[in-house]
């Protein structure tokens, strides 16, 4: 065949005897561990995530321990800085802001969490262009997740998947990868624990691309001792819920407080309407000014929710442009398993 129908080489292929071209960048992978006394755990988890991720760099962050936590990190080969604040909300918020790297994990140093996992949470992450993903915690040991914390987590979780939508299965999971856009643009304004229900309700609210990976979830190993204080930190996350949803959707949240105002001020005014109709007296005037500001104050309770509407929307678009400043991920998830890039 004559070379004249020879197809044309690509442009973007490199001409004969030239080197070849780089190949796709490697994501800088951080993990990110935030401790407090679990001098008994964190070296298993150092260990297990540096033979799982060899390419990232393990940070810890020590939250005011009292035991040798951040001498044996540093032994077992993280970067190991502090965090004065207490409370693992403050901690996130120092590492989301002083750590630089493209892929972010975030777990606990009580080893419960399978570092197996990382690299399929980091590929997913990476191959789908995914903001965050959960790992999903799914375990038959009774010790390790207690039936009355299943029980509320899937009140927990309900809740909000009712009211901010339907894509996260385990609201209060301690394992998740992040993109930089989502770490760097993420308000951070938790103090405890209630920080990972403002995870999901922030990537919700923002439609963000979410994804989940099953992972496995064991007991802590002996002489660790577990910080969780199961009705204190559950109301506060409720709280949070509660307080979230206020911010978030105010209009609901001020037309339902309005719909109860309204309604005992109607239920007061009725015995005194039909007084009034039978003799045309008011005889219960106490009641009959009761029932009147109820009823004002909830038409205030409306516009009130509306005002606020259109303040969430504006603080919403600040939100997303404030995400869409930071540059989206382009990575080879094939790379995962390789050096961070220099």
């Amino acid at each position: 065949m004559s070379d004249t129908f020879a197809p044309a080489r690509p442009a973007t292929s490199p001409a004969p005897g030239a080197p070849p071209a780089p190949g796709p960048a490697r994501p800088r992978i951080a993990v990110l561990i935030p401790c407090y006394n679990e001098e008994v755990a964190i070296p298993r988890v150092v260990g297990a995530f540096r033979a799982a991720l060899p390419g990232a760099t393990i940070y810890v962050y020590d939250n005011n321990s009292r035991d040798r936590t951040r001498e044996v990190a540093a032994a077992a080969g993280a970067v190991v800085r502090t965090e004065p604040l207490q409370g693992k909300g403050h901690v996130v918020r120092r590492m989301f802001a002083d750590i630089e790297a493209d892929v972010y994990l975030l777990v606990d140093g009580d080893d419960t969490y399978d570092a197996a996992a990382a690299p399929e949470l980091v590929r997913l992450l990476l191959e789908q262009k995914l903001d965050m993903v959960t790992g999903v915690r799914v375990t038959d040991a009774a010790a390790a997740y207690r039936p009355g914390h299943r029980f509320g987590n899937a009140l927990l979780t309900g809740m909000v998947r009712r009211i901010f939508g339907n894509r996260i299965s385990d609201m209060l999971s301690g394992y998740r990868a992040f993109s930089r856009r989502f770490v760097k643009s993420f308000p951070a304004l938790a103090e405890g624990f209630e920080t990972e229900t403002e995870f999901t309700v922030h990537a919700l609210e923002l439609r963000l691309p979410v994804g989940e990976v099953p992972t496995l979830y064991k007991e802590r190993p002996q002489g660790s001792v577990s910080k969780l204080r199961t009705y204190s930190d559950g109301f506060r996350i409720l709280r949070t819920i509660l307080l979230l949803v206020q911010r978030e959707r105010p209009l609901a949240f001020f037309s339902a407080a309005g719909a109860v105002l309204l309604l005992l001020g109607i239920g007061l005014s009725v015995p005194v309407v039909l007084e009034f109709l039978r003799t045309g007296l008011v005889p219960r005037l106490p009641t009959a000014v009761l029932s009147t500001g109820l009823v004002l104050l909830s038409f205030l309770s409306f516009v009130c929710g509306l005002i606020l509407d259109t303040v969430t929307r504006g603080r919403m678009e600040a939100k997303r442009i404030a995400y869409l400043s930071v540059p989206g991920p382009d990575f080879d998830p094939r790379s995962v398993e390789g050096e961070p890039e220099v």
